[in-house]
């Protein structure tokens, strides 16, 4: 993204969301550009994104998905250190949706305000689960995008009586979570909705809950009184709608609180309009839910009512999201509107919303979406009247605000930011200073971050050089190579010990080297790459720097593939106990895997050098190349097909596999595992020895007499058979 020159916080916003791991709560007044920063940071970070939202209808308008759909989160509460999902097999995650979580590096929520605190934790369960388990949100950075005094999350009594006793508010700033990371908040305070300075400044103090008797007064001052009747009394019939014709027109739109009042006053409107009712209905097609429709599914239109655009026109700049009109001409197929501010008419055609799904491009490997369902109608709905929750994010020149009944902290700042200035306001009623509600906690909580938000910008190069130190540790880092070498080792050491001698040998040997040769080493190193960082004024194009990576990268690259290469290729092993098998299989794939990734990574530092950017997207290609279908089947076959040739264990490979073969065949004969014919054991025992008698064949590790007398004489005859085509060999 090219530097905001005229905006210096949405370019520390920026700086902060590229350049660093810390996460982001990026706040600030409506209309300050929030939804155009989102925008455009998806065109153009190359970090891997998903874009959630806490509703269908943010997801939709954001170009992401909802919370609970991505993270297939049931409808409940979560309660901490709980399980983050029900046992239901619908939360089961994909291989997909784990592999986009596994290679993520930006989560970003918009309309953090109405996300619950429990519902953030839930998220992190979710992330350390499938990413590292020892960092918060699994290592994941969160952008945060919302306004606290704007629309609150939604907590029933009920859950609240269960979630009081973890969480000190609801907000998302309660989350637990949260409260384990560092974080910075920077707030966009240039307004580009609003221009008149008064009504900026009122807005001000409404969203700060530090409303005066002034600016109260100047509100109230644009009440406009009820119609009389003929003998000057005060109608009561429907009085909350009884407001001016003149102030219903040219372009003025209503704003309340509850569902029912604006359905109640758009269909008095339709009412009195005395020409022709048509329907609309919408197609939908795959999934797209019903709670996400972003308009009507039935949309029903007369000449001359007043519509509102529900979207920016796909074709052009005609209409946009928002923008309000008058019906000219209906029939059952065309429509045509007349904008209300610039008396433009034109024929409206059906747009199409999408709903996606992120996936993983086979490809080029990157996050992108996948469109799962498509919801085709003509982007209008009836607008005389609609609710304040429906509005958050439009702006308009004139509104009718019916806000006296405001139930939620927020209503009234969001309503009253609709606007584009004072002169364009209507309330139905005085507003009371109760009617403005800001929740305590909340002004609390964004006093405090504001005042550390003034040494945000402060912070940012130490910040962003603690991002590139922390990707640098990473790559010269063989924790997890180590902990899935261990793995191996052990398993070896506890339960095939007599099966893989020599191969239990060659791994304790190289468990010296390792320890010596990787790990001291990356820690000596460490202390020399962190010093150049620090001490470097530019350390991304510090020659030196960059000298002794490339050198390092050369260095453990060497060690790596004379220490382990030749040991993991030759790890083929087997075990008759089913448990012991499945545990084999899974630790040498890791094994395999961990491997394979860190020798991609330092090879693509040896051939372009070392940048934060590069090497995230390396590190997730290299996680997904390792569940490519043929490493699957790799794994899969691990045991199943043992190349014993290759294992010095194995004397006689070819008598092995001959004895394998009659073992499996007679097994199937008697119905019983192979286990039950000749353990594993006995079976490399017979191998390596040759035995030639009952005697010596006794002596074998899980051989008895029972299989002496059921077997004996066949295992002897193969053994026989095989030293007599093979004369050369010594017992």
């Amino acid at each position: 993204m090219e530097k905001e020159h005229d905006n210096p916080e949405l370019d520390l916003a920026w700086q902060f969301v590229e350049r660093t791991g810390v996460n982001v709560f990026l706040t600030g007044k409506a209309g300050t550009g929030k939804t155009t920063f989102l925008r455009r940071l998806k065109e153009r970070s190359p970090k891997r994104m998903v874009v959630v939202a806490p509703t269908g209808v943010a997801a939709i308008n954001a170009g992401g998905v909802t919370i609970h759909s991505f993270f297939q989160f049931p409808l409940a509460p979560y309660i901490p250190n709980t399980s983050f999902r029900g046992s239901d097999e619908k939360y089961r995650f994909s291989k997909e949706k784990k592999n986009i979580i596994r290679t993520l590096d930006l989560l970003v929520i918009d309309e953090i305000s109405m996300v619950r605190a429990d519902l953030l934790d839930q998220i992190d369960a979710v992330l350390r689960l499938h990413k590292d388990k020892n960092r918060p949100f699994g290592g994941v950075q969160l952008l945060m995008i919302g306004d606290l005094s704007q629309l609150a999350p939604v907590v029933k009594e009920s859950e609240w009586a269960m979630l009081r006793e973890y969480y000190a508010t609801p907000y998302f700033f309660g989350s637990l979570a949260l409260q384990q990371t560092q974080h910075v908040t920077i707030e966009l305070s240039h307004v580009y909705r609003q221009t008149d300075h008064t009504f900026i400044n009122i807005l001000n103090e409404v969203r700060e809950n530090r409303l005066t008797a002034e600016s109260l007064a100047l509100l109230n001052a644009r009440v406009k009184r009820q119609q009389t009747t003929d003998n000057g009394q005060q109608s009561a019939e429907h009085s909350e709608f009884k407001i001016q014709n003149s102030e219903l027109t040219d372009g003025t739109i209503r704003l309340t609180t509850h569902n029912a009042t604006a359905n109640r006053y758009n269909e008095e409107r339709m009412d009195a309009l005395k020409t022709p009712r048509f329907s609309f209905k919408a197609t939908v097609t795959g999934t797209f839910p019903e709670t996400s429709y972003p308009a009507e599914e039935t949309l029903v239109l007369k000449k001359g009512c007043q519509v509102m655009f529900l979207k920016n026109d796909s074709q052009g700049s005609r209409y946009y999201n928002g923008k309000l009109g008058e019906v000219t001409f209906v029939d059952g197929s065309k429509i045509r509107v007349r904008g209300l501010e610039d008396n433009t008419e034109v024929e409206v055609e059906p747009e199409v919303w999408t709903n996606a799904h992120y996936v993983i491009d086979k490809e080029s490997k990157e996050i992108r979406e996948e469109i799962e369902g498509e919801f085709r109608q003509y982007p209008l709905r009836l607008a005389w009247a609609i609710t304040v929750h429906k509005s958050q994010g439009l702006t308009f020149e004139r509104a009718v605000l019916d806000v006296n009944a405001a139930f939620a902290a927020g209503q009234v700042y969001v309503a009253l930011s609709r606007l584009r200035s004072l002169e364009g306001l209507v309330l139905t009623a005085p507003l009371s200073a109760s009617a403005v509600l800001t929740d305590t906690a909340v002004s609390n909580y964004m006093n405090m971050e504001l005042e550390q938000a003034r040494h945000t910008a402060d912070s940012l190069s130490t910040l962003q050089r603690d991002y590139y130190l922390y990707q640098l540790t990473e790559l010269f880092t063989f924790r997890e190579l180590e902990w899935d070498f261990h793995r191996v080792l052990r398993l070896i050491d506890e339960h095939l010990y007599k099966v893989y001698p020599l191969l239990l040998k060659m791994y304790k040997q190289a468990d010296e080297q390792f320890a010596r040769e990787l790990t001291a080493v990356s820690a000596t190193f460490y202390r020399q790459y962190a010093a150049l960082v620090m001490q470097s004024e530019d350390y991304a194009t510090d020659k030196l720097l960059a000298e002794r990576i490339h050198k390092a990268a050369v260095y453990f690259t060497d060690h790596l593939d004379t220490l382990l290469k030749p040991l993991i290729e030759r790890t083929r092993l087997d075990s008759d106990n089913k448990e012991i098998k499945e545990r084999i299989t899974e630790a040498v794939y890791a094994l395999q895997q961990s491997f394979a990734q860190k020798r991609h990574l330092l090879a693509r530092v040896i051939a372009r050098g070392f940048s934060v950017t590069s090497y995230l997207k390396d590190k997730a290609v290299s996680l997904l190349n390792a569940e490519q279908p043929a490493k699957r089947e790799r794994k899969s076959k691990a045991v199943e097909k043992i190349e014993v040739d290759r294992n010095s264990d194995i004397k006689h490979p070819k008598l092995f596999h001959k004895l394998r073969a009659w073992r499996a065949a007679r097994a199937e004969e008697l119905g019983r595992p192979v286990y039950g014919v000749l353990t594993q054991k006995a079976l490399i025992g017979i191998v390596n020895e040759l035995p030639i008698s009952g005697r010596e064949l006794l002596r074998m590790p899980g051989f008895g007499k029972k299989s002496l007398e059921m077997f004996g004489k066949e295992i002897l005859a193969i053994v026989q058979e095989y030293i007599e085509d093979n004369p050369t060999i010594f017992r």
